[in-house]
């Protein structure tokens, strides 16, 4: 079995490094006023990715944390991918030129799929796509607005695009440690070739551990945030976790 992959996030807001509830921007827990520090304690603990976002440029669509994000990517030695407000070629462009290993388009996956399938062609192996989900509908401008669009029916678009991976986040179940919804992360797994990363949710080591499960063959891992910053996940335990079922 491929190494699954736990992504630590650091989820930006106002310079800060927070989490949501529920992807509540009014319910945001600071956690490290250093996002640059964070991120290097991400490295000192044995992670070998970094999930960063910008909350602000999701709403704004446009950067707004930049300051912080590239301090994060001198801070450390790991991969970063980044999402958040990214809406254009020349944006993709910039932040790749600045050091990021993958840039997430959320939004203009929904309103702009041609700029998806563009990017794929000029910066191949660079582009996820996030997409955000809640009672089962796409949602877009962070989180404030539900499309009609169904998960599946959005990721089987850019099922020949050359998209890395797809970031599958739970709207309902994110920031407030209830677990991953597994059944519809691995339905969506399932339906396409494109690698899929969880997102929301992630509560304890059962979740890690759920992930090494056969019917989890098509993750490529999983993000954990809350969890993380609280305690209830250990880094060392969930590493060495993945680690061992690596072949």
């Amino acid at each position: 079995m491929k190494k699954k992959i736990l992504f630590p996030a650091i989820d930006l807001k106002d310079g800060e490094c927070v989490r949501l509830k529920l992807g509540d921007m009014d319910q945001a827990t600071v956690y490290n006023a250093d996002p640059a520090a964070q991120a290097k304690a991400f490295d000192d603990q044995g992670f070998d990715w970094l999930h960063v976002v910008d909350l602000n440029g999701a709403f704004a669509g446009e950067s707004v944390n930049g300051a912080a994000v590239e301090a994060i990517l001198k801070a450390t030695d790991n991969p970063v991918q980044l999402g958040g407000g990214i809406r254009t070629l020349e944006h993709i462009e910039a932040w790749l030129a600045k050091g990021l290993t993958r840039v997430i388009l959320g939004t203009v996956a929904v309103r702009d799929p041609g700029l998806v399938f563009e990017a794929c062609t000029h910066f191949p192996g660079h582009i996820a796509v996030g997409i955000d989900a809640k009672g089962g509908k796409v949602a877009v401008e962070g989180w404030a607005e539900a499309s009609e669009l169904g998960v599946i029916e959005l990721a089987k678009k850019y099922e020949d695009a050359g998209v890395s991976a797809i970031i599958y986040t739970d709207i309902d179940r994110d920031g407030v440690l209830t677990g991953i919804n597994w059944k519809k992360t691995i339905a969506l797994a399932d339906a396409v070739s494109i690698p899929v990363i969880a997102s929301g949710g992630l509560a304890s080591i059962d979740d890690v551990k759920r992930m090494l499960e056969p019917d989890c063959a098509r993750l490529e891992g999983a993000i954990t945030g809350r969890a993380l910053y609280d305690g209830r996940l250990d880094p060392a335990e969930a590493l060495a976790v993945l680690k061992g079922s690596a072949s």
